[in-house]
């Protein structure tokens, strides 16, 4: 599995593991007023990196070079940012506008691997 895979695989599970946590510490406490951080943590941060994680560990797939590890960086950084900073807007305690440092990485991200998704296009069928 290439390298770039492997982190992308990690990061998620960190998410995931994150979000298991955050989702028994709520249900522990009853108190589910923070669940959409919660599911913005499990969807960007495990789901969608674990996509991302194995289309780049596709056989015949996108070659790991700078654009992958580009995607990791602005994805990763995004996921991070929205389940820390979305919990102080949900309380109140920053501005929604604050949520624009998520949301910039997490959409460069996501235009980074859509532009790999589309150059495999251009490979050939083996």
């Amino acid at each position: 599995m290439p390298r770039v895979s492997t982190a992308f695989f990690t990061i998620a599970a960190l998410c995931g593991l994150a979000g298991m946590v955050w989702g028994s510490q709520m249900g522990a406490s009853g108190d589910h007023s923070l669940h959409p951080a919660h599911a913005h943590l499990n969807l960007v941060g495990w789901v969608t990196l674990s996509i991302m994680g194995g289309f780049y560990a596709l056989p015949g797939g996108p070659k790991a070079g700078v654009l992958s590890w580009v995607n990791l960086a602005l994805s990763s950084v995004g996921a991070v940012l929205m389940a820390a900073l979305l919990p102080q807007v949900l309380m109140q305690k920053m501005s929604g506008q604050i949520m624009i440092a998520a949301e910039v990485p997490t959409i460069l991200g996501m235009i980074c691997f859509l532009i790999s998704v589309i150059s495999s296009w251009r490979r050939p069928v083996a």
